[in-house]
């Protein structure tokens, strides 16, 4: 987002954060898409002499960002579980009908995750910096990880995002 809300302290224009176990990064530009609007490109300048256990890395930003380094990731797929069964009726009435939830699975393909996870084994279980708990899938293989999620964690920017939406 290129203007974050309050008490979100991301990358935007201007605004300087820390890469987690890295350096202080600030964005200088945002490049969009001409037709969409939509951004394609960060443009971010690095400060060398905060890298995390430098003598200057104890300088105060306002938000860490965890981060993958794409050219060294792994590729994996993770299932992301969700309520089987939807209640359809009152919340508090006890005979409502149950219906399954279309959503409970979401298969995502296209994902880099650390390359350490490499000599993961099916039933090794990982915490996602702040997304959740997975565990390798027994269909996983060295050369095709899968990774389903056990339990995710509090959403405070989903709230935010939906009180805005109301």
């Amino acid at each position: 987002m290129e203007e974050p809300p309050k008490k979100f302290f991301r990358l935007a224009p201007g605004r300087e954060v820390r890469l987690k176990h890295a350096y202080i990064i600030k964005c200088e530009d945002v490049v969009k898409d001409e037709e969409t609007g939509e951004i394609m490109e960060l443009h971010c300048t690095y400060d060398p002499e905060t890298r995390s256990g430098m003598a200057k890395s104890n300088r105060k930003v306002k938000g860490t960002l965890h981060w993958v380094s794409a050219a060294h990731a792994i590729p994996a797929e993770v299932r992301l579980y969700d309520y089987l069964f939807i209640n359809d009726g009152e919340e508090d009435d006890e005979e409502a009908e149950m219906v399954l939830n279309p959503n409970s699975l979401e298969c995502l393909t296209s994902c880099l995750v650390e390359p350490g996870l490499k000599e993961a084994k099916p039933g090794d279980k990982f915490q996602f910096l702040r997304q959740g708990y997975f565990c390798v899938d027994r269909d996983s293989t060295k050369e095709e990880l899968v990774f389903n999620r056990i339990v995710s964690l509090r959403d405070t920017w989903a709230r935010v995002k939906k009180r805005k939406q109301k």
